[in-house]
């Protein structure tokens, strides 16, 4: 047996497609543009190269785009009294900080400071509160993402045994809260997994569906999976450069061990990257359709 790829870049293009309509629809009917900024405080390569990838995503469906970049040394109150006035601007529509901040920024401050309607990393409190009790939000871009790759995939969650190993608030705590609910890629048994779990591979070798968010480089092996497991790879891990200096990346599970095994895996690039990025353009068209919303119930 060997597994079907689940193809992140295919699944994406399709969204992309939905989203141009959607974005010529808002221009037509209300003569309005999406519009994302970007603010990157430093200089870190990783970073750079994500919100490089994010300006070209806007570019390519049409978004109003506009990138801040900040000094290191970026203090706290400068960023706050950034984000007070990119809340008030009519043009932008979502603000996107990238993270990490330096540490003289607290990152928490930070994201609440940032209008919940404009709030398109789904990381604001007020945003964590409405998906948790299943009221419509904009929701965090990965775990989103993960859902549509499972929908996409024609991949039933209902009654399905879902391991998600790791606890962040990016990813496993959101992703946890969502498949448990009653919605399209939901419904499922869900058991979180962390580096406090005592035994792993009990838990990995039950699960109907696994994703796998510690980044930790192919930590999960191929005999810590059962036969015929959707494996939902996030992990990103740098393990080395080409001679040509490109670099090398893995997931954190082992590809090459586990696809022989799974009926169904992400690889990595090419899975759930992708899909993030689609899912932070698709929240900044919802957060401008739902300003024409409020628009049109002023006028009527």
């Amino acid at each position: 047996m060997s597994a079907k790829i689940i193809s992140g870049t295919k699944i994406a293009e399709q969204i992309r497609k939905n989203l141009k309509k959607e974005i010529s629809e808002l221009k037509k009917k209300y003569g309005l543009i999406p519009g994302l900024v970007t603010i990157l405080v430093g200089d870190d390569p990783a970073s750079q190269i994500y919100v490089g990838q994010k300006q070209k995503a806007c570019e390519n469906l049409g978004i109003y785009s506009r990138r801040i970049d900040l000094p290191p040394e970026t203090t706290e109150n400068v960023i706050l009294s950034l984000i007070r006035e990119l809340n008030k601007d009519a043009k932008i529509h979502g603000i996107l900080v990238q993270l990490p901040l330096p540490k003289q920024i607290n990152q928490q401050r930070v994201i609440y400071a940032i209008d919940p309607d404009k709030d398109v990393d789904g990381f604001h409190p007020v945003n964590v509160g409405k998906m948790v009790i299943g009221e419509k939000s904009l929701l965090p871009c990965t775990p989103h993402g993960i859902l549509e790759l499972l929908v996409g995939s024609g991949i039933k969650t209902e009654g399905a045994e879902v391991v998600i190993v790791g606890r962040s608030n990016i990813v496993g705590k959101p992703l946890f809260n969502l498949m448990i609910q009653k919605r399209p890629a939901g419904n499922a048994t869900v058991t979180i997994c962390h580096t406090k779990t005592r035994d792993l591979s009990f838990h990995t070798k039950r699960a109907d569906i696994l994703i796998a968010a510690i980044g930790r480089p192919k930590a999960i092996t191929r005999d810590m999976v059962k036969d015929g497991v959707v494996v939902i790879d996030v992990g990103v891990n740098r393990i080395g450069k080409t001679p040509e200096g490109k670099a090398v990346l893995a997931g954190d599970v082992d590809f090459e061990g586990i696809k022989e095994k799974a009926a169904a895996i992400t690889p990595v690039p090419g899975g759930v990257g992708p899909m993030t990025i689609v899912m932070l353009m698709k929240n900044t068209v919802e957060a401008a359709k739902r300003i024409a919303d409020c628009r049109l119930l002023i006028v009527d």
